[in-house]
């Protein structure tokens, strides 16, 4: 395993706080490629500071998430995912690739879509002990090499299908020339229906959902790169047909518009 699991997307920004945070992420072994995108580890120590909220845009994935007490799989979250940090503690998770956890669920993920499911509901009694084992360990390539062993220990064949909307949903994530659906049928040589029924299958959200999640993460990305950055020129860019259908979706999925963010993310 290697630290090279790229730059996280999605995050919502805010001004500086006290206290100390941690964040690791970790790319998974070639055995487990095809399944997991990444690990990840949250880490804060806020003793003596307030609370702090952390937010993030949805992802088209689902998680296994382990901290003290509680071991949950959960689905593709449609809203926005905000938690309050506080005190000191630990998150462990495995971000799976879109489409990655289908072989262990046996289901369409559209049954998990905006829920979550104990970890010993789908592994049994062996998903209890997960937790305490990964949490135990004091460092981040610890705890990722036993999450390693457990999942290749379960893990069932994967077919075609997976291995092939993740390579759809990732040309879609790079790929700023498809903004619609239509282009993706088109890229795909995919007829709409196949390509719904496909995502809803082992994705759990529609590829028109995937689509507009993914444009969002990139508006995210162009707002920190350029403080200047005009709005009707960037909803165009992202295939909006006009700045306030792109103010609206920034809006409804965000809880401000653009503006405001950006101003919030330079208020001490």
């Amino acid at each position: 395993m290697n630290s090279g699991a790229g730059k996280a997307r999605g995050l919502l920004r805010s001004a500086p706080a006290p206290g100390v945070f941690h964040h690791a992420r970790l790319s998974p072994p070639a055995a487990l490629a095809a399944v997991v995108q990444h690990f990840w580890i949250v880490r804060w120590d806020l003793r003596g500071c307030p609370a702090q909220i952390r937010e993030t845009l949805p992802h088209p994935n689902a998680h296994l998430v382990l901290e003290t007490g509680q071991a949950r799989v959960h689905g593709v979250h449609t809203g926005r995912f905000a938690t309050v940090l506080e005190g000191q503690g630990a998150v462990f998770g495995v971000k799976f690739r879109p489409g990655g956890f289908h072989p262990f669920l046996r289901a369409p993920l559209s049954t998990l879509r905006n829920r979550s499911v104990p970890l010993r509901e789908l592994f049994g009694a062996e998903g209890d002990c997960l937790g305490p084992a990964v949490l135990s360990q004091q460092d981040d390539a610890a705890m990722a090499a036993v999450a390693v062993d457990f999942l290749a220990l379960h893990l069932p064949p994967v077919g075609e299908e997976v291995e092939r909307v993740g390579r759809i949903v990732d040309g879609i994530a790079v790929d700023r020339s498809v903004n619609t659906l239509e282009d993706l049928v088109a890229q795909w040589r995919t007829g709409r229906r196949a390509l719904q029924r496909m995502f809803n299958e082992y994705v759990g959200v529609g590829p028109k959902w995937v689509i507009n999640r993914y444009r969002m993460h990139e508006a995210l990305e162009r707002m920190e790169q350029d403080d200047e950055l005009e709005w009707a020129r960037l909803a165009l860019e992202l295939g909006y047909f006009d700045q306030a259908h792109f103010i609206r979706d920034f809006k409804a999925l965000v809880g401000c518009p653009p503006a405001e963010y950006r101003r919030r993310r330079h208020d001490g």
